[in-house]
């Protein structure tokens, strides 16, 4: 039992209707106790889920372990989380009852300047096990946004974290545009995020207008240039409403040149969206450095002069050496995943 539907199913084999399902898994992303309220949650369901209710409420919280917990002194706290089958992720309980969450082990992306795509692609994420860490998170805190920008490339795992946001925006109680699908910019995004019944805000990793450092940056990314993974956001946020968030890891030497900064205003001047520049979490396994974070906050102020709204958004968990994949990193010995074939726009 690791997808949504196999727990659906699982309910339905017992005689639970759709409400009846609803409800159990209302309790369960929401971490609700069982008896919360002025009624039980078994006495609206038939005899026999409420024999089965407790050994399938220990299955769903069996999915996810919490293993360590690093907070951080700006109200984040990492999570190194283990799966039913020993592998791990990581998650983050952001300040303003935030969380980021994975959606594979490893990444099959590679990255140059993050830890996670090192080893390649471990295996997926199911759907039941996304929303298990958003049931462990809030377990411990709020959470009324879950941003899908942990580890892993979401759009290589796409039904599972569509199965996952459509049931954070219903019984999940988690507003859709609270809900954020970050991606490099695979092709296939762009229509299958527009067709569900939740539609989730978007984020596109940019992190250069130039195409040949992406593709430096981002070996295995989709070959969209920038200008059109801009083009697919910018008719998505028209269709959706909600304006795109251009995510802009700031390497210092790399991609915070004047050069960057012109073509950063000819490409989203204009647009429906908002630049989130980050400064690099530095990692001593990898050649990149932070920017000091007074030339952080004069190349936003430059852009936002120049009509490009622009956020300088430090990253959580400077202080717990919060690298996406450094945790698992640390708590595991190196394993060498699979690179998975990605469809390119080529």
């Amino acid at each position: 039992m690791f997808s949504i539907p196999d727990i659906e199913q699982r309910l339905s084999a017992l005689g639970a209707n759709t409400a009846h399902r609803e409800r159990v898994l209302r309790h369960w992303v929401q971490a609700l106790p069982l008896t919360q309220g002025r009624r039980k949650l078994d006495h609206f369901l038939p005899q026999a889920v409420r024999d089965a209710l407790p050994e399938l409420m220990a299955d769903l919280d069996g999915l996810t372990r919490l293993v360590e917990e690093h907070p951080g002194a700006d109200g984040s706290a990492r999570l190194l989380v283990a799966l039913r089958d020993g592998q791990t992720v990581e998650s983050v309980l952001l300040p303003r009852d935030g969380l980021c969450v994975s959606s594979q082990v490893g990444c099959a992306v590679g990255c140059q300047f993050c830890m996670t795509g090192r080893d390649g692609l471990i295996r997926q994420v199911s759907s039941a096990e996304i929303v298990a860490q958003v049931a462990l998170a809030r377990q411990r805190r709020a959470v009324k946004k879950v941003v899908f920008m942990g580890m892993g490339e979401p759009s290589h795992n796409l039904e599972a974290v569509m199965e996952a946001i459509q049931l954070l925006g219903t019984v999940g109680n988690i507003g859709h545009k609270n809900l954020v699908f970050s991606t490099v910019g695979d092709p296939r995004v762009f229509e299958r995020l527009a067709s569900g019944p939740v539609k989730p805000a978007l984020a596109l990793s940019l992190h250069t207008t130039k195409p040949g450092l992406r593709r430096e940056l981002l070996p295995r990314a989709s070959r969209l240039t920038p200008q059109e993974i801009v083009e697919a956001g910018e008719r998505y946020a028209r269709e959706t409403g909600y304006p795109i968030q251009y995510q802009w890891t700031l390497l210092d030497g790399v991609n915070d040149g004047d050069d960057e900064l012109d073509a950063i205003v000819a490409l989203l001047k204009g647009k429906y969206g908002v630049l989130n520049m980050i400064p690099y979490n530095s990692v001593p396994e990898l050649p990149f450095q932070r920017p000091e974070w007074e030339k952080a906050r004069d190349l936003a102020r430059r852009l936002h002069q120049r009509g490009v709204l622009t956020k300088l958004r430090d990253s959580a968990g400077q202080d717990v050496d919060g690298g996406c994949g450094q945790l698992r990193a640390r708590a595991a010995p190196p394993q060498r995943g699979r690179t998975i074939p990605i469809q390119s726009a080529d």
